[in-house]
């Protein structure tokens, strides 16, 4: 497929400035199948390699709109989140949420599965033990995501805005998750 381009828009509607800063995340995952989440991850990469130079952009534009409190400014360590966007036709189909994590989250189930993109903060953090770039998760998958070895930023897009949090207790509770961080943030 082909590649994302950082420069203008392609849509036809005026997209919120913000909003813009997420345009290659969103194009780079839309029509990507999540069943095989390592063959879904390669796709991805190829569209929008986290290495390359526009990957770096985006890396650094997304710091940056963390530093001006802008994403992941609600809750406390090792879990501070935002919902930068519900699903909308301007997010393809997509929420977009932003974390700011040092550890474990809450336990979640992805109906539709859920696309990843991963900065490393601090440290050498891994996400569910994956390095910083694209992490997947495949339709019905169900994880506590856990931030180990430093601090990461994350955003989170699902399919549909489809998330189905766990009714039990956390094995491990953090400081700083609460209300707001279920359904709904």
């Amino acid at each position: 497929m082909g590649k994302v381009n950082l420069g203008a828009s392609s849509t036809q509607c005026p997209v919120p400035p913000m909003l813009e800063i997420f345009k290659p995340l969103i194009d780079a995952a839309t029509g990507v199948s999540l069943s095989d989440p390592e063959a879904a991850r390669l796709e991805l990469t190829s569209r929008l390699d986290p290495d390359s130079p526009e990957g770096q952009r985006l890396s650094q534009a997304l710091i940056e709109l963390l530093e001006a409190g802008k994403v992941a400014d609600r809750g406390a360590p090792p879990v501070r989140y935002s919902r930068a966007a519900k699903a909308a036709e301007e997010t393809g189909g997509f929420s977009i949420d932003v974390v700011d994590m040092t550890g474990p989250g809450p336990r979640h189930r992805h109906p539709n599965g859920e696309v990843n993109w991963c900065i490393a903060l601090e440290g050498s953090p891994t996400f569910g033990e994956q390095d910083p770039g694209w992490v997947v998760e495949s339709p019905g998958s169900e994880h506590v995501p856990t931030v180990s070895g430093g601090r990461m930023l994350i955003v989170y897009l699902l399919p549909e805005g489809a998330i189905e949090f766990a009714t039990c207790a956390r094995t491990s509770p953090g400081p700083g998750l609460g209300p707001g961080l279920g359904p709904g943030l």
